[in-house]
């Protein structure tokens, strides 16, 4: 027979009035509330909120009394289960914190927003109550390492969000310290979205802020980029997890922290396969997006073992952005300026930015290890690159002159003030290299927006005829698309990360594995159905 309100109610009276050291003699009585989870909608969201005032009492039914409101928190009706969930806590004591905590984070899965809220709370109140803050985490991290895959995603991202949030009390060295080696852990097999979240989890850490934590955290990211392999150019997950370990370990760079193996890498393995490199996202420029990256890291490079080899790799590759100046007469005698080359303004201000900072590991590189011939090719390049250069600065000021505040601000004077500021560092830098002996002192920061080829919008004396293509977005606020992957795709696919990580794959255990033949499949499925044959019977994407 089923318990009524009214004997809940009575049974509710008998341990409230007992005294506190008579308590345990009504067993019963607690029992009978524990008999209301088998109730009706009254009943148990009476039992919700007597089971955990007397919890503590009755140390012999602490089991039971953790299932019965276990069982309320999956109940079919959902005020039942947010009653239930937001008296969790008070069950938080001693061994039974790893316990809660472990529930809370299998709780996470809910999709009712107000619950899911209910649930965050609960945890972080929890974590609070918790000392030592690792019984909480001890929850946590076991589903992370072992739960299905929602709630390990959920999980991940509430200690991403909530574990900068927390009193500095709670985060002590031993909590810091659990936290990271329990990450560690996780990193051995996670997807690109996990890698990106884990890695803003161990940056808030107190104790890797130092400059010997940062130079743990660029080791983690050295290990998931798997420097020591060859680069597949081919292959878009290898690309794509490269992108993002080098995206990561950019924030911890500094003079103390040297970004040596990533420039090392990016010369060896990735230059003299720019090219060739798959993309893993239509939109992205990846050949702008390698070199940008590559520009970003090179201050902070250390002492190498080839640097005249990787000297001449980044010669040779500004060779080919570089072009030499066009023929001034056609066949008939007429000026041929329609032909004139396309001055890439982005990349080779990246390259140069490059190729800039390493040369102050050896200043001679272009007196003693470029013979006389090339040398000379070389300054012609530079010098109608920036004869070309001129025009266009000139052209870009005037057309921003007189233009302050809101009118700086349209999406076509963005554009304007972004092309400026690329073209006059390249300016700057190819001053410093017409020096004799060349200069290596300029210093700045590279800009990170896409100008397009001139031949798009100018050649090098000619009139700005087009606009501008649009830059891309910066690279901390690029949002890759996502192919979905696994049982919980739409969850996953609507992750929105500032690193610009996509749904990669990385590390090499068997989740990774899985998903990463997910991705494939679904990857293929997709393009299959955007292909339509031409007129010539060719297929084109769309």
């Amino acid at each position: 027979m089923a318990v009524t309100i009214e004997e809940l109610y009575r049974n509710y009276g008998i341990l409230a009035d007992a005294k506190p050291e008579d308590l345990s003699q009504h067993k019963d009585a607690y029992q009978v509330i524990l008999d209301g989870v088998k109730g009706g909608p009254k009943e148990k969201r009476l039992a919700a909120q007597f089971i955990p005032k007397f919890f503590s009492s009755f140390p012999e039914l602490a089991d039971a009394a953790i299932n019965a409101q276990l069982d309320l928190c999956e109940d079919e009706d959902v005020s039942i289960r947010r009653q239930a969930i937001k008296e969790l806590p008070r069950f938080a004591a001693g061994e039974n914190i790893v316990r809660v905590a472990d529930i809370l984070t299998q709780l996470l899965q809910t999709e009712d927003s107000a619950e899911f809220n209910q649930v965050n709370t609960a945890l972080v109140s929890i974590f609070k109550m918790d000392a030592k803050g690792k019984s909480t985490l001890g929850g946590l991290f076991s589903q992370i390492l072992q739960g299905e895959d929602i709630v390990r995603e959920r999980a991940i991202k509430f200690l991403s969000i909530k574990l900068k949030t927390m009193p500095e009390d709670a985060m002590t060295k031993e909590v810091e310290d659990y936290i990271f080696t329990e990450t560690k852990k996780v990193l051995e097999d996670v997807t690109g979205e996990e890698f990106v979240l884990l890695m803003r989890i161990l940056m808030v850490l107190k104790g890797l802020q130092t400059m010997s934590g940062r130079q743990q955290l660029v080791e983690l990211v050295v290990e998931q980029a798997f420097l020591e392999q060859a680069l597949n150019p081919a292959d878009p997950d290898t690309v794509d997890r490269l992108l993002q370990c080098t995206r990561q370990a950019l924030p911890l760079f500094s003079k103390n922290v040297h970004s040596t193996r990533f420039v090392t890498y990016f010369c060896d393995h990735v230059l003299p396969n720019l090219s060739s490199l798959t993309s893993p996202v239509a939109e992205l420029d990846i050949q702008l997006e390698v070199l940008k990256l590559l520009a970003e890291m090179s201050p902070f490079c250390g002492d190498m073992e080839k640097v005249e080899t990787n000297l001449t790799m980044l010669f040779e590759k500004l060779l080919e952005f570089m072009p030499l100046p066009p023929e001034t007469e056609g066949e008939n005698g007429e000026n041929t300026l329609s032909d004139e080359p396309k001055l890439q303004f982005s990349y080779v201000e990246c390259l140069l930015f490059s190729f800039h900072q390493l040369g102050k590991k050896l200043p001679d590189f272009l007196i003693d290890k470029i013979n006389a011939e090339r040398l000379k090719d070389f300054k012609i390049r530079l010098q109608y690159f920036a004869r070309g250069l001129q025009v266009y600065i000139r052209q870009l000021r005037v057309a921003l002159q007189g233009k302050t505040g809101d009118a700086l601000k349209t999406e076509e004077n963005k554009i304007k003030v972004v092309a400026l500021k690329i073209t006059n560092n390249i300016n700057v830098l190819i001053k410093d290299l017409f020096h004799n002996p060349p200069s290596y002192k300029t210093s700045f920061n590279v800009v990170t927006g896409n100008l397009r080829p001139s031949g798009e919008d100018m050649g090098a004396g000619s009139t700005m005829k087009k606009q501008l293509s649009p830059p891309l977005p910066r690279r901390d606020a690029r949002q890759i698309y996502n192919p979905p992957s696994g049982k919980y795709s739409a969850t996953i696919g609507n992750f929105s990360n500032g690193e610009g990580g996509g749904e990669g794959v990385l590390g090499h255990g068997p989740r990774a594995q899985v998903l990463r033949e997910r991705k494939r499949e679904l990857e293929n499925a997709h393009l299959d159905s955007h292909r339509t044959p031409n007129r010539t019977g060719e297929v084109l994407q769309i």
